[in-house]
């Protein structure tokens, strides 16, 4: 199957190494960035990676035309996806796009509905679902063996340079949507939602420290209620040096689960425990992209296989709007200085 990629910032060479990986069941044909000489440079700069230059498009609509091209996988910032996707799906192309799917709940929930409205598969690209310590605990929790969950401890110590928000847009509501949430805890929020289900109530206080010169939010803690009947506490910063791996805490009736990077431990009430996995880079410290693409290309290839036999994908538009919906919340709660209810959203 052939792919084109949109978009060709700072994770677009983790999706030509995952499309690498794949060892010639994908093919990256070509692509495309705002200006065409980039889109030149950078395909003939992946080259030794994938063994020819992938084309360089002129525009979406030479993308959205070539019937060689069975999805496509679209890295632009945030405010640029709209009028990609309108145009992708006018012509029937499967899209996988990188978090988050829009700046606001509100504009991504618009993108999933036009999605869903010409039966366009999307998918999202949260990779942290894809590692193996993570599917293990969700195997867990769905044998019941830990029992009812009670409380929910979700760390994202995470650490950003200044130079790195001194890009031209980056950290800005116009261009991001915000900061650390939607940014860099989407992740870890996204994986906390597919192990727990949905939060029904939030109350959070958010703030830029005096480490970063930006316009939204390098810090954010919350309290949140679950609809599962767990309460549990967030906080998410770039602003912790050097930075170190997010993790998630299940306390339940009969054990909890630590899930830290890449390694999952299980302490049992019982006095057992037990150990899975082993710790990973995650990108947490200066260097955003430190980490194996892997996990990226497990998704693209979990994608392929859902556009090739019609199901859906390992997180899809619609569930993944459980995320943004939350991000919008503990948003609005830090700005109003009070508790916000959530609605049930359909998945």
């Amino acid at each position: 199957m052939k792919v084109a990629l949109i978009g060709l910032g700072m994770v677009a060479q983790t999706h030509v190494r995952a499309i690498a990986a794949t060892e010639r069941q994908l093919q990256l044909k070509g692509v495309l960035s705002r200006d065409v000489e980039r889109s030149r440079v950078f395909a003939k700069s992946v080259a030794p990676i994938l063994g020819a230059v992938p084309q360089a498009y002129a525009d979406v609509q030479e993308i959205a035309a070539d019937p060689e091209i069975g999805f496509v996988i679209v890295c632009t910032p945030p405010n640029a996806r709209a009028d990609i996707v309108s145009v992708l799906t006018a012509a029937g192309k499967p899209i996988l796009m990188e978090k988050p799917i829009e700046r606001t709940f509100a504009s991504a929930e618009s993108i999933v509905t036009q999605c869903e409205a010409e039966n366009i598969p999307l998918g999202i690209v949260f990779q942290h679902r894809m590692r193996e310590s993570a599917k293990l605990l969700a195997k867990t929790i769905q044998s019941g063996s830990l029992g009812k969950m009670s409380v929910v401890e979700i760390a994202v110590p995470w650490w950003r340079t200044q130079s790195y928000y001194d890009e031209p847009g980056r950290g800005t509501y116009a261009r991001d949507g915000g900061g650390v949430l939607i940014s860099q805890a989407i992740h870890t929020l996204d994986l906390t939602l597919s192990l727990t289900g949905p939060v029904s109530e939030v109350q959070a206080m958010s703030s830029t420290s005096s480490l970063h010169q930006m316009e939204s939010e390098d810090f954010v803690t919350a309290g949140l209620r679950f609809a599962n009947g767990a309460v549990g506490s967030m906080v998410a910063s770039t602003a912790s040096f050097p930075g170190s791996a997010e993790s998630i805490v299940l306390h339940c009736e009969n054990g909890s689960a630590i899930l830290k990077s890449g390694k999952l431990e299980l302490a049992w009430h019982n006095g057992e425990t037990e150990t899975f996995g082993e710790d990973a880079a995650t990108g947490g410290g200066a260097d955003p992209m430190g980490f194996t693409h892997a996990w990226h290309q497990s998704i693209i290839e979990d994608f392929a296989e859902a556009v090739k036999v019609g199901r859906s994908p390992a997180c899809s538009g619609r569930e993944a709007l459980l995320v943004h919906q939350l991000i919008d919340a503990l948003t609005k709660s830090s700005s109003t200085k009070s508790a916000v209810t959530i609605p049930a959203l359909e998945y």
